[in-house]
């Protein structure tokens, strides 16, 4: 059974949401990943939590339209991501890291994030100044004009936010945008979610707990593709219990989460 703690919100009606997902099913290459998944989703920062093989990346793939369910109902944005939907328009208004992001590293940082900014149809006289916004909130302002080539590890992930935040998305869909970055950076990263979040729906995938703490106003857990638990971080802190593992309230809710939802599974 799934359990969505109340947070006390008045929920928005159905075409408010900016993500509205009914018993969706999506497949990762012959594996089912995502099984009969419900999920609505508006403004603010949700952190994304779940094992690995738990169906998160699959399921970010699927709110960014690089793959479509097999089953059930999606609407990103109020419009249909199943079948029948303007996906070009929902393009427009969506930004997207994936966890295996890709660059050309020919590129200068504001030659990749202009040529992004190109791909989601922004208009040209708006491009120079949302560049240069994006590349300042991630901290590169001074190196926008260096080679994609020569940057590292941490430094490309941060470009790859800035490509993904440069057209202002409504819907921000970020997996495991921490990996590379240090402390120091993930505290500003943080502190970015949290401006974001705002006035857009921002999904952030990842195995830290401490930066969903931190950053998100909503945790959602899935498992083996399947929505098991919703409420905020400091619910989700709420649920540990005096065995559970990990060093903060909040990890070992997580823990305790999980191992409830594989007890229910085994006796089913």
């Amino acid at each position: 059974m799934v359990r969505v703690v109340n947070a006390g919100e008045i929920a928005p009606s159905r075409s408010a949401w900016a993500v509205a997902a009914e018993r969706i099913r999506v497949r990762a290459g012959r594996h089912l990943a995502v099984d009969g998944l419900d999920l609505t989703l508006d403004n603010g920062v949700h952190g994304l939590l779940g094992p690995n093989g738990a169906g998160k990346t699959t399921l970010m793939r699927a709110l960014a339209t690089v793959i479509r369910p097999v089953g059930g109902r999606l609407e990103l944005l109020g419009q249909p991501a199943s079948h029948g939907g303007d996906l070009r328009r929902v393009r427009r208004d969506l930004g997207y890291l994936p966890q295996q992001f890709g660059c050309y590293p020919r590129f200068t940082l504001r030659e990749f994030v202009e040529y992004m900014a190109w791909l989601k149809q922004m208009p040209k006289a708006e491009i120079p100044g949302a560049v240069q916004r994006a590349v300042d909130r991630v901290d590169l302002t001074e190196h926008a004009d260096r080679k994609l080539k020569t940057f590292s590890g941490g430094m490309l992930r941060r470009a790859g936010i800035a490509q993904a935040i440069v057209n202002d998305p409504r819907l921000l869909l970020l997996d495991e945008p921490t990996v590379g970055l240090d402390v120091e950076q993930r505290v500003t990263f943080r502190a970015l979610l949290r401006e974001l979040g705002t006035d857009s729906c921002v999904v952030v995938s990842t195995h830290l707990v401490e930066d969903v703490v931190a950053a998100c106003t909503n945790v959602v857990l899935i498992d083996h593709g399947h929505l098991v638990w919703q409420g905020t971080p400091e619910q989700l802190a709420d649920e540990e219990t005096p065995d559970g593992i990990g060093d903060s309230p909040a990890e070992r809710g997580y823990s305790a989460l999980l191992r409830e939802r594989r007890g229910q599974a085994v006796t089913r």
